[in-house]
């Protein structure tokens, strides 16, 4: 017998949460931002709207499938399972930081803050989640099969990421590597710099855009769904040992950037999830490209 769906639900601590945690009571952590010029009366009806959304989310799960809750922070102990549907309660950036975790299971996005968020990732209301639930779960259900992108390093080390994976030094310093396209023959730099930067299509809303509008670059930007990546070396340096003519460029599916570390230390993480990243270092090499693997959003 097959099991019934799981309904995952992936949450954040909200602010409020984090004040009480830190000041112990509401009347210290309203002092506390009183100080500073701000209210506490915001960012409590921001934690109301939350806690609201995850409860109207709840109780539109079909009382025959099984109910789980993740908080953000223990993402990367929870372990998901392929009947799950994934319902991420939050921000864009939450979608993110779930995405890298799945293997194909459905993910809704519910909008916790509507105006406040862009709604790029969740496009949804809480109303909408008892429709969205039962179409994620149905075979053929409408999603977008977001393009993600993937690092694997030589110790079979795998890191997704569904916006961008960022290589670099874990502090201030500078990176040596060795750069080139992963075929045979095809010509290597070696490189000084601030890290290099792999996005997708959902990335080139963010840093991925930033750095593409700094160079001023001719380069087209993927779509979410295009089978496309960018990459951009950051503040590559020029020397006598080290080149900066390989510092921007575009794979398509099958094709993959090679990285050799050539210095004591380089941390591969990504979207943003720095506790949660690779270490490399002297003579390793990592290959960056489309993962096989995309993140299915529900329409």
């Amino acid at each position: 017998m097959s099991l019934a769906p799981r309904a995952v639900l992936v949450h954040r601590t909200t602010e409020y949460d984090e004040l009480l945690a830190r000041h112990g009571t509401h009347g210290q952590a309203a002092f506390f931002l009183s100080s500073r010029g701000r209210s506490i009366d915001e960012v409590a009806l921001r934690h109301r709207q939350t806690r609201q959304a995850l409860a109207d989310v709840a109780a539109a799960v079909p009382l025959q499938w099984r109910q789980s809750r993740v908080e953000r922070a223990d993402l990367d102990r929870f372990l998901f399972a392929p009947e799950d549907v994934v319902v991420v309660v939050g921000q864009d950036g939450l979608v993110a930081n779930a995405a890298k975790y799945l293997s194909g299971q459905p993910v809704v996005g519910i909008d916790t803050d509507p105006g406040r968020n862009p709604g790029v990732l969740v496009r949804h209301r809480p109303s909408d989640a008892a429709a969205l639930l039962r179409a994620a779960a149905s075979p053929g259900g409408a999603a977008d099969e977001l393009t993600m992108v993937e690092a694997v390093a030589d110790d079979t080390q795998r890191l997704l990421a569904l916006n961008e994976i960022y290589l670099g030094p874990p502090g201030h310093q500078t990176a040596r590597y060795r750069l080139g396209p992963d075929a045979p023959d095809a010509p290597t730099e070696p490189q000084a710099s601030s890290g290099v930067l792999v996005g997708t299509g959902t990335g080139a809303t963010g840093w991925l855009r930033s750095l593409w509008q700094e160079r001023h670059s001719a380069l087209r930007l993927p779509a979410p769904t295009d089978p496309r990546l960018l990459w951009f070396v950051r503040e590559a340096w020029p020397s006598p040992a080290t080149g900066t003519s390989l510092v921007a460029g575009e794979l398509g599916r099958g094709q993959r950037l090679r990285l050799t570390v050539e210095s004591d230390r380089v941390v591969v993480f990504g979207d943003g999830m720095e506790t949660d990243a690779l270490e490399l270092t002297w003579g390793q090499t990592v290959r960056l490209g489309i993962s096989a693997t995309s993140l299915r959003l529900t329409v």
